[in-house]
């Protein structure tokens, strides 16, 4: 029995509140059981330095954890300058799964960002921030067609994204906290809304696994992955 007394192929609860950042043109705020991430979409009306004069645009993210996330208050990572390797990892997953469903060429030669903020973890949180992030830029490229800024909508799909793990020597889905310290394996899949994988992250933790385990493992995300991409249409619509 797992801690959270959920089947195997069982999600947490999950939710999508839209709108709830007053100024951005795109926000959701998305709760994973008790894992809660903001996710914000501001539009920037030019792209990276890097792009200008390409005719196309850009999609990034950032990550941070509020100090209060966690049992114990964690140092904001501003006060050492930088952003931790870990943030730095979540802050390019989030981009890359993002753009990933995203015509650049459509967008044009803007930028949008896309700010993930954890109010609180209980693990999963970068899974939560990529699933929450695909609401809040499908809200902000809404916003901007609905202005005439774009001429058609840039988003080709969905992407969502979930944990999965070797607990006690079972494949389980959409792990918590407690969960996933403990777990054998640890694994992220982000897929997009027909089913194609954008990345697979899955780690040995205490003890290695196999292919079986692996295709056990993907078998339980895409159950898991599709459940969010009806979630988050249900949400849009």
């Amino acid at each position: 029995m797992r801690p959270s007394k959920r089947a195997a192929d069982e999600l947490r609860p999950v939710t999508f509140e839209r709108n709830v950042a007053r100024y951005a043109e795109g926000s959701c705020l998305v709760k994973f059981g008790a894992t809660h991430v903001l996710c914000t979409a501001s539009l920037e009306d030019k792209p990276p330095a890097w792009l200008r004069g390409q005719g196309r645009g850009w999609v990034s993210a950032e990550y941070a954890m509020l100090p209060r996330a966690t049992h114990t208050r964690t140092k904001r990572e501003v006060a050492s300058g930088k952003p931790s390797g870990r943030t730095q990892e979540i802050q390019r997953l989030i981009g890359r799964s993002l753009r990933a469903v995203t015509n650049l060429q459509a967008l044009g030669e803007r930028q949008i960002t896309l700010d993930c903020d954890v109010l609180q973890a209980d693990g999963g949180t970068r899974t939560a921030a990529i699933t929450g992030s695909w609401v809040a830029l499908h809200d902000c490229l809404k916003w901007m067609h609905g202005r005439s800024i774009i001429k058609d909508h840039p988003l080709r799909d969905q992407v969502a994204a979930v944990s999965c793990g070797i607990s006690n020597g079972t494949a389980v889905l959409d792990l918590d906290y407690e969960e996933d310290s403990a777990a054998e394996t640890d694994a992220n899949f982000v897929m997009t809304g027909k089913g194609s994988l954008v990345e697979v992250q899955a780690t040995a933790e205490a003890a290695v696994f196999d292919d079986d385990q692996l295709l056990s493992l993907l078998a339980l995300a895409k159950v898991g992955i599709a459940r969010l991409v009806e979630l988050q249409k249900a949400a849009v619509s």
